[in-house]
């Protein structure tokens, strides 16, 4: 765990209002981690609302499709007309979905303690945070594996200073299956796919 990570989960526990939330400071299971996307009602992570959601499990060197949580979320506000032909959600595909609150309890309780992997995480955790703050006291404290920063990390040099962090370019060389693209499950099971390809090679 990185310092940052340290400090963000100490912090985190002094303001959690919820004791039933606890388990989110426990040490994570070895091995194990959660990878997550969402849908949104915009893409301004300030006042985006949740569409649908959707995390897998991965633990050890396995993707477990078997151990997943998909959920379809109701919004309190109105869906952008121009966010529709990207996840194809209408307002009376979601009219029964799940309360927010109530989707987010499953969220924490499926997480649990486990590192989140996800691709261009840092949207989908803003929404995500600003949705459990104002009940919980903290946003997720959970350790973040940004999946385009590992690949980043691994393939900019001085001899290539640019690299392509488009999800297909990060695919196509690491010679992975592109998923049918916006559909949560699949595209957290993708980010999943990329990190166990990414620390693969890392290990050697």
């Amino acid at each position: 765990m990185s310092l940052l990570t340290h400090w963000r989960r100490r912090r985190a526990r002094n303001r959690l209002s919820d004791t039933r939330f606890d388990f989110l400071f426990d040490d994570p299971p070895a091995g194990e981690y959660v990878s997550l996307d969402c849908e949104t009602t915009s893409l301004d992570p300030k006042s985006a609302e949740l569409l649908s959601i959707a995390a897998v499990r991965v633990c050890g060197r396995r993707v477990v499709l078997s151990d997943s949580l998909t959920l379809i979320v109701r919004p309190e506000g109105r869906i952008d007309p121009r966010t529709i032909p990207i996840h194809r959600l209408r307002t009376q595909d979601v009219a029964e979905g799940v309360d927010p609150r109530a989707a987010m309890e499953r969220l924490l309780d499926f997480v649990g303690p486990r590192p989140v992997i996800g691709y261009y995480l840092e949207f989908d955790m803003a929404v995500i945070d600003r949705h459990i703050k104002s009940w919980l006291g903290t946003g997720l404290p959970n350790e973040r594996v940004e999946v385009s920063g590992l690949y980043y990390d691994r393939y900019v040099s001085a001899y290539r200073p640019e690299v392509d962090l488009s999800l297909q370019a990060i695919l196509d060389k690491l010679d992975l299956p592109r998923l049918p693209p916006h559909d949560p499950l699949n595209d957290a099971v993708t980010a999943a796919l990329v990190w166990l390809k990414l620390t693969q090679v890392e290990g050697g």
